[in-house]
């Protein structure tokens, strides 16, 4: 028999890497300070009336352009390598995998994020993911970004829990992501769903977790301990953390403590339905 699944979802920027993942190298690139290019995107897009993140997208294929620096798959993959993860998170997945197979769960590691999914390809991670849902661009023939492919902004995030809980990952499926499907055959229940997650940006996924049986939890840095702590005196997550994903600390014992919890439950419900249906075929 399949092994139950246990989904951990990861918002990137500022959960898993330690601020915006185009801070590191993409906007260097451009001879900018991270504080100018967002300025200048924010103030386009609200110029516009146009969504935030369809805005920064814009600008930066704009200013690659005025810079005279092209914007290309290769150089945002490169870009990642840069990228400051937190302490333990090269270690996490492989970790957390093992537990979950000594549990008898099958653990499943999944992005939601408003970065970029070329990015997180380059940051040496990547492979530990069942899927990565950023946004992306697409490209011409020379590899040169000519539009959004994807654009994940804070509330379409919600679109890919409801994939990861249908197993329906191919995001231009929309038909069977739609489909009605009994709570039975769903791929992975709500109740076997973690979010991490560091503020805001991230209140509609943990707010699904909340309202569906599942598990949010943000992570903080010192400078953004307050709104994090808000969120839990606001019932909008479980738990909060420090961004610290290394082995024995609070984070890490309490994931393993959901996962167990998860197995528990999944061995109670078989044994429920042992029960009924060795009753009903008497």
């Amino acid at each position: 028999m399949d092994r139950p699944i246990v989904a951990i979802m990861y918002d990137f920027d500022k959960t898993l890497c330690t601020t915006d993942m185009q801070d590191y190298g993409f906007i260097p690139s451009l001879n900018m300070e991270p504080k100018a290019f967002w300025q200048l995107a924010n103030s386009f897009g609200r110029a516009q009336e146009m969504d935030g993140v369809l805005a920064y997208l814009y600008t930066m294929i704009e200013e690659g352009k005025r810079q005279g620096v092209p914007l290309t798959r290769e150089s945002l993959v490169e870009n990642g390598t840069s990228i400051e993860l937190f302490p333990g998170v090269r270690e996490w997945f492989d970790r957390m995998n093992l537990y979950g197979a000594a549990q008898g769960v099958q653990v499943e590691h999944y992005v939601i994020s408003s970065g970029l999914r070329e990015i997180i390809e380059g940051s040496g991670i990547a492979d530990k993911f069942t899927k990565i849902f950023a946004c992306e661009f697409y490209y011409d023939e020379n590899g040169t970004a000519l539009w959004p492919k994807t654009a994940v902004n804070y509330t379409n995030k919600t679109q890919f829990v409801y994939r990861i809980n249908k197993g329906v990952l191919d995001i231009s499926n929309d038909v069977d992501l739609n489909r009605s499907m009994p709570d039975d055959s769903k791929r992975v229940p709500f109740t076997n769903m973690i979010y991490i997650g560091d503020g805001l940006s991230d209140v509609p996924c943990m707010k699904m977790m909340k309202a569906y049986g599942g598990t949010a939890i943000a992570v903080y840095q010192d400078n953004n301990r307050r709104k994090v702590e808000e969120l839990l005196l606001s019932d909008r997550v479980d738990y909060i953390f420090p961004a610290d994903y290394s082995k024995q600390t609070k984070l890490d014992s309490t994931v393993h403590n959901l996962i167990k919890k998860i197995a528990i439950a999944d061995e109670l419900t078989k044994e429920n339905n042992r029960q009924l249906k060795a009753i009903q075929n008497r």
